[in-house]
């Protein structure tokens, strides 16, 4: 539904704790825009977008991210590094400050829904400090009708105070900025950081204990489209993989470009009602889907613009996460509602710095879940700091900041899913050929789509051995040959000069592999195990 007006119902947050505030109920987008602008909390770019900076925080804060250690989460969270325990207590406390704060301010609240399926939809209150952190809830969530709103009862709360700053030595937090989930109260705790990212995160990591746990369903980081003839296709991937790019495409309907659910009854349904993309580097001519999607209603995070409101995609002088958040009526060629059937296709995309992995390569049953575990990507040169070369960095399920139980859950989950489905899976090498970062070039972006085009129309061919060739480090399937892609670069060791360089270089990315899994050994069985690449003793 596209909200041009507010709505006439009012509400009180008292039963919050939140006393004597001005409460802005379900304002539409215009007028969050609006709003924003008069407190001189934004800009307006050329093409009418609001443009804002998210502060001291430009992304995520995985390290104060905590899940309150109760009955509900106690024995099944994989508690660590990642799922940080918070006690119960110290969140009734920090919570009762927060609240305390935002009385007598005046607020933002939004009623919003999670979930396109109606048999899983989970029913948000979104309460904001700032109009914009409220107008990304009206963009990134589902939006309800106007007679749904009128008996609408929030099943889960966000509280959202970025100008709170906690006291570490009082509160349990590790500095000024959390974002905390209590599953027994069902609220979502947010102070400290402006960055919009922590709202939409937090309830999908509530979204991926919820579903698994209760509901017998696969929370899923990814991105899904749906072709004319139903065909779902589900694509997996780290930040700066291609997901959102490779997904928004002029042929095929866009399910959604983030976080999906896989039901027992076989659906693919989206959490979202919008799209939250990187536009590092943005052009017209690569992205013309998000790059139309960038104009009123949408929000801009962190980016650079000259004094006519043009903004500059390639200035990162900010961060170079860059951001835009827009409802996913922006886009044309949508799914309606955002529900797809099961799956005929899935791709893992990861961006190899090491320039070794084919460009796509297909996987058998045991790689797929060992992959899918693995999370692999790699950071290069300047995107932290320290680093100078490129670094392998694997996350749990293409996910794993946003998973609270172990990783192998999700894998066995989804081994299952795939077998039932006779589902393709592909793993799609969007970084580097030719070498490394720094010595190669990356993938041209039409040779990535013409490869995901084929494997979707099913013209890479049967799984046989002529077919295919069989990579001798990482033992996946490579395809010999494919339509609108040079037979060379369908081949990683056939694009570097020195194959003695490329055989150390992919030992020493399959080594990394296996040292990130040992982690992972004595939960994963035996055929997971089997997916992974040879060892080489150096």
């Amino acid at each position: 539904m596209v909200n041009h007006t507010s709505s006439t119902k009012t509400i009180s947050l008292d039963k919050y704790g939140i006393k004597n505030a001005k409460v802005n109920y379900q304002l539409s987008s215009d007028e969050l825009h609006a709003e924003t602008l008069a407190k001189g909390q934004g800009k307006e770019s050329s093409t009418g977008t609001l443009a804002v900076n998210t502060g001291e925080f430009t992304g995520r804060s995985p390290k104060d991210r905590f899940i309150v250690k109760d009955a509900v989460t106690e024995d099944r969270v994989w508690w660590g590094n990642i799922n940080i325990p918070f006690d119960s207590d110290k969140f009734e406390a920090l919570y009762d400050k927060v609240v305390d704060y935002l009385s007598e301010k005046e607020l933002y609240v939004r009623d919003s829904y999670a979930c396109a399926d109606d048999n899983y939809r989970l029913n948000i209150r979104v309460i904001n400090e700032y109009p914009w952190s409220n107008m990304f809830a009206h963009n990134m969530f589902l939006r309800p009708t106007e007679a749904e709103l009128e008996n609408f009862e929030p099943e889960w709360t966000i509280v959202n105070a970025p100008g709170f700053m906690a006291n570490p030595e009082e509160d349990g937090t590790r500095q000024h900025n959390f974002a905390i989930l209590d599953f027994t109260r069902k609220i979502a705790l947010i102070g400290g950081t402006g960055y919009t990212g922590e709202i939409k995160k937090g309830i999908f990591s509530a979204l991926n204990f919820i579903l698994p746990v209760f509901k017998e369903t696969l929370p899923m980081h990814c991105s899904a489209n749906v072709g004319k003839d139903g065909d779902t296709a589900i694509f997996f991937g780290l930040s700066g993989t291609g997901k959102t790019t490779l997904s928004t495409d002029a042929n095929r309907s866009l399910i959604g470009d983030d976080e999906h659910g896989w039901t027992k009854e076989n659906t693919v349904f989206n959490f979202e009602g919008g799209c939250y993309a990187k536009v590092i580097n943005l052009s017209q001519e690569q992205e013309p889907e998000i790059y139309g999607a960038i104009k009123k209603g949408a929000i801009l995070e962190n980016v650079i613009m000259d004094g006519n409101g043009v903004v500059d995609y390639s200035d990162t002088s900010i961060t170079q996460n860059t951001r835009v958040s827009y409802p996913i009526y922006h886009i044309d060629n949508i799914k309606e509602p955002s529900i797809g059937k099961n799956p005929k296709n899935i791709f893992f995309l990861t961006a190899d710095a090491f320039g070794v992995l084919p460009p796509i390569s297909k996987l058998t049953p045991s790689q797929a879940a060992y992959h899918f575990i693995s999370g692999y990507t790699a950071k290069v040169a300047g995107t932290e700091a320290g680093v100078v070369e490129p670094v392998p960095s694997f996350s749990a399920c293409f996910g794993a900041p946003f998973m609270p139980l172990h990783p192998t859950k999700y894998a066995d989950m989804l081994s299952k899913k795939m077998k039932d489905a006779g589902v393709n899976v592909w793993l799609v090498n969007t970084g580097w050929t030719g070498g490394p970062y720094g010595v190669g070039t990356r993938m041209k972006l039409k040779y990535t789509r013409a490869m995901i085009n084929a494997a979707l129309n099913g013209d890479l061919g049967s799984y046989n051995y002529e077919d295919y060739h069989i990579h001798s480090v990482f033992g996946v399937a490579q395809p010999r040959q494919c339509h609108g892609v040079p037979t060379e670069v369908l081949s990683p060791r056939a694009t570097w000069k020195d194959d003695e360089a490329y055989y150390t270089m992919a030992f020493k990315l399959s080594n990394a592999f296996r040292k990130n899994f040992e982690q992972f050994e004595k939960n994963a069985s035996e055929e997971i195990r089997r997916g992974g690449p040879q060892r080489y003793a150096f």
